[in-house]
């Protein structure tokens, strides 16, 4: 009934003590108190396992990026073997933090953590190519890459220091940790941005045909995007756009080397795509 008075209705459940509970003591040894308590033992190892991973990968990135920063120093220095060496050590260093990744997501459900990851492992994966790219001038497959990461009790001894829960199924056999397509994919899309960078650094240097060999890989790579189109992830798609202005700045200094490389002393060349490369931002930004 409705108040004519213009006061509030009094609902049903006022009539109900608020305090209902008070002075009745919880059986914490029944049944379904003892279930509670083990699905929340089980959801905080979860979420510490998860926190766990979020460092690793972190970790990761930030050695993935570091073995990037030096792989550039290769286009000035003097001894690139030196180079390569050093970053093979960086990378192991990476990798035994992927071991870690692999012992802690040991006999679960890889899905379930894969956000936690992924941002690390697409960093290693920029790495990895970026570093093969320079020894072979080719694209590394996602098969030689996730054979890299297997690893025995031998790798384990090198560095273990992941609490686990279930270290005595690990002392014994194997561990390993498959990239996924994806990541894969991902970590190939940004590698373009840093072959990008070291064609722009070693025309600075007056090498004039790495330019050429870039950009003939990115035409391939950018092809085999294409493909994917949008029928694949989110992500695939957004990172086809800066492939796109990675390609079409390779091209741009390909374009200037071939027409006007002749007249342009090669102290000079770095200055000309460094304007060039400016206006080609200026364009797309207002575009």
């Amino acid at each position: 009934m409705s108040n004519k008075e213009g006061g509030f209705r009094k609902r049903k459940h006022d009539n109900f003590p608020h305090n209902r509970r008070e002075g009745k003591d919880v059986n914490s040894s029944s049944p379904v108190m003892l279930a509670f308590k083990s699905f929340q033992q089980e959801l905080d190892a979860r979420h510490d396992k998860y926190e766990r991973l979020v460092k690793l990968s972190r970790d990761i990135t930030v050695e993935s990026k570091r073995t990037i920063f030096l792989l550039h120093r290769i286009t000035s220095a003097p001894d690139m073997e030196e180079i390569l060496a050093e970053s093979e050590i960086k990378l192991d260093g990476v990798r035994q933090k992927i071991l870690q990744v692999a012992q802690e997501l040991s006999g679960e459900d890889i899905n379930q953590f894969h956000r936690a990851i992924t941002t690390g492992l697409q960093e290693y994966v920029e790495a990895v190519s970026f570093q093969h790219f320079i020894k072979t001038r080719s694209l590394i497959s996602m098969d030689e890459i996730n054979k890299q990461l297997i690893f025995t009790t031998e790798d384990n001894g090198k560095e273990n220091k992941t609490p686990s829960s279930d270290a005595q199924d690990k002392q014994l056999g194997t561990w390993s940790l498959k990239i996924t397509p994806v990541d894969y994919l991902l970590g190939v899309a940004d590698l373009t941005g840093e072959l990008m960078r070291m064609c722009i650094n070693s025309v600075g240097n007056g090498d004039i045909d790495t330019p050429f060999e870039v950009s003939q890989f990115l035409r391939q790579v950018y092809d085999g995007f294409s493909f994917i189109g949008n029928t694949g992830p989110y992500e695939v798609s957004k990172k086809l756009y800066t492939l796109k202005q990675s390609l079409a700045k390779v091209e741009n200094a390909c374009y200037a080397l071939k027409v006007r490389g002749s007249e342009i002393p090669k102290h000079m060349l770095a200055d000309v795509f460094s304007v060039k490369t400016e206006i080609i931002d200026q364009e797309e930004g207002i575009s």
